[in-house]
């Protein structure tokens, strides 16, 4: 068996992240602050009431959970809610408001979620699987040479998102945020993914 180093990179737009991210902003809830809000979705007006404590706490450990399920389990069974099929469920038990606080925005979440994964795959298959990632074959060589070492095996997802504003963000302990446009753009990507390469290899 080999014992050179392996990395495992995922990349994706998951509707379930789109789903979660589309809540947040339709809820007004300000968790994830540095995270910004999602283009081409209604943004609350600024008087409109913000979360309740209870529903902005339970937000978080479902955002928690949708993003690095393996990493958060609940300590309850999850139950799926009516209205968004199989891509959010919450704890049976401690997610009451949440589960009341979200279910009128299910058809337009999923709407937006849908469109926005649609349109992720259809920019990737514009691109050859070598070329998608050649990014980050290129900024472990990088960092290889800096540090004049191999890299350590290690994991990363990398969720590829429609946010308004351009830039890369830590969202889990193996998990990125990057804007969409940012991705498509190879030499500014290479540059922001190197110090995310740094920290994991």
């Amino acid at each position: 068996m080999s014992d050179k180093p392996q990395w495992l990179i995922r990349e994706d737009a998951s509707v379930p992240v789109l789903v979660a991210l589309a809540l947040r902003q339709g809820l007004g809830i300000r968790a994830t602050d540095d995270l910004p809000g999602l283009r081409d979705l209604p943004v609350r007006t600024p008087d409109a009431a913000t979360a309740s404590p209870a529903v902005e706490a339970q937000w978080r450990e479902y955002w928690d959970m949708t993003v690095e399920p393996r990493a958060h389990h609940s300590g309850v069974p999850l139950e799926l809610v009516d209205g968004f099929d199989t891509l959010v469920a919450l704890p049976a038990s401690g997610a009451a408001e949440l589960t009341s606080a979200i279910t009128p925005f299910a058809t337009p979440v999923l709407e937006y979620a849908r469109r926005a994964h649609d349109r992720y795959v259809s920019s990737m298959k514009s691109h050859t699987g070598s070329d998608s990632y050649r990014a980050y074959a290129s900024a472990i060589a990088e960092f290889e040479r800096e540090v004049g070492r191999r890299a350590h095996s290690f994991e990363l997802n990398v969720q590829v998102l429609p946010l308004s504003q351009r830039g890369i963000w830590w969202i889990g302990a193996l998990t990125v945020a990057v804007t969409d446009g940012l991705r498509r753009d190879v030499v500014a990507f290479d540059a922001a993914i190197r110090p995310v390469i740094a920290e994991l290899a």
